[in-house]
This record gives structure tokens, sequence and C-alpha cells, in this order.
């Protein structure tokens, strides 16, 4: 009888990355011209929301709605172009170190890497390829016959989904699950992590670290970014890469869309104000 294959199953946001995939793309979206003002303002708000108050499912589901709405009419291959050109500088400084080591560790004992995402698939499929993982699994957004978003969802890589989609994935490629890993920083990934033998919570949210602690799985903290054009550079070329803009980017781009937040609602105050024409 062959042996199974055996694969490692890594989230992305928080668990690989320090914030979330989309948020972290909000800037060069806006430069090229697919993002108003007021529709970054907005984006920013939703991210507010989940960052502060957590990932519950009516929080997601409110935010993908406002997410999907601003895309709707984008060209999918304009979206791709962006991410490509400024994938480098926007991920280097969000990286976490222990995330490629874990990465470099499996691949070392021959597993499939495989980075899972609720994130769309322009933007997990090329930072897969980056971190030089084997495959990705991702949301993918419904176009029309001119490949433009409609703004609803074909695939929504979230909660059970992602379960069903690695056990898809794993029939289809001969793998043993219950030899495999996966990693994962949120209670919504617990399907995930429930499909694979060894599953390991990272930075886990208060219920996932609960669970851990109960079943006895491993826990780990990622807290350290890595510069990884070194690391990655001679495993995956990557023409169009650019310097990173700056290790303070994340901070910057907090006031930026604070400043944007607050331009926003002086607006709609200021309009409220002006008398009537």
């Amino acid at each position: 009888m062959a042996i199974r294959r055996q694969a490692v199953f890594l989230d992305l946001d928080k668990t690989i990355i320090a914030k979330a995939a989309m948020s972290a793309f909000r800037g060069p979206l806006y430069q090229g011209g697919l993002l108003s003002r007021r529709s970054l303002a907005r984006a920013f708000f939703a991210q507010l929301v989940y960052l502060h108050f957590g990932a519950s499912a009516h929080r997601l589901a409110r935010m993908r709605k406002v997410l999907l709405k601003l895309t709707k009419g984008w060209e999918r291959a304009r979206v791709a172009a962006i991410v490509e050109e400024s994938l480098a500088g926007i991920v280097e400084p969000i990286i976490y170190a222990e995330a490629m080591d874990v990465i470099d560790l499996h691949r070392s004992e021959g597993r499939i890497v495989v980075i899972v995402s609720a994130s769309p698939q322009e933007i997990v499929t090329p930072l897969s390829r980056y971190l030089g993982a084997d495959e990705s699994i991702s949301s993918q957004a419904e176009v029309d016959e001119n490949e433009r978003y409609t703004g609803a969802m074909a695939f929504y890589a979230y909660g059970p989904h992602k379960a069903e989609a690695i056990i898809a994935f794993a029939e289809e490629n001969e793998i043993d699950l219950d030899e495999s890993f996966a990693y994962s920083d949120s209670r919504s990934d617990l399907p995930m992590l429930e499909s694979v033998g060894h599953p390991v919570a990272v930075n886990p949210d208060r219920a996932l670290l609960a669970i851990a602690k109960e079943r006895e799985w491993e826990i780990l903290q990622f807290v350290h970014p890595v510069p990884l054009r070194d690391r990655v550079r001679d495993r995956v070329p990557f023409g169009n890469s650019r310097p990173a803009v700056a290790l303070s980017f994340g901070a910057g781009f907090l006031s930026a869309g604070i400043a944007a937040i607050s331009w926003w609602l002086g607006l709609r105050r200021h309009r409220r104000h002006l008398p009537a024409e």
C-alpha cells in the first residue's frame, strides 16, 4: 500500500501575518484608483469594528457585505495587478518570523504547505507563492462575463467551509489528514483544526485558547516580524517586488485611516448644518 502524503494547513491573518490581509492592501487599492476617500473610510471603519469588538459571525458578515459592495464593478485583473505590484512592500513588515520557521520546518520534513484564508483569491494566491507555499485555499468573488466583480461571493473560505475545502483537497491529493498539521488563531477555525491529527493554536483568541488547553493542543505565540527578502528571494523569484515601504507602515496607515474617517464624519456634520438651497 502506497504511503499517503502529509500536509500543513496554515491560516493567514494573525497566524502568518500580523494583521488582516484585506486591510493591508487598502492603501495600494486607494492609490490605484479603486477606492475613493469615502469608501476607504468605510472599509477602515469596518476593520476597526473587527479589531476592537472581535470577529463574531454577525460582525464578519456585515464587514463582508460592506467590502463586497465596495468592490462591485472592479476588474479582477486590475486588482490582481495592484496586489502583485505592492505585495513585497506591504507584507514584509508584518510577517511573523516564527511562521516562516514553521513553514521551513514542515517543508524540510516533506509536507505540502497550504495557506488557507477567508481573504480573496487575488491576495492569497500571490502571497502564498511569495511565501513559498505549495498551494492555497481562499475565498472567491463572483465575476460577470467581463471579469468584473458582481458584489457577490462564489465561495467563502470561512468556518466549516475551510474544513470542507481542506478535506476535498486532501482527497484529491491523497493526503493523510490524521498525520497532517493545521495552525490558526481563531475559534472560527475550529473545524479546520479538528480536521487534522495535529492542530496547533497560534496567538489564540480567548475561546480558542480555552479549547486548546482543554484538549491539550500545542499553543504557540508568534510575535516577531521579519524582513523576508533574503529568505524568500532564493526560493521564489518575484520580479515586481519593491523595497518595504517602512517598518512603521501599520501605524502610519492607522493614522491615515483615522484621518480619513474624521474627514468623512466631519463632512457629514458640515453638510447637515448647511442651509437648504
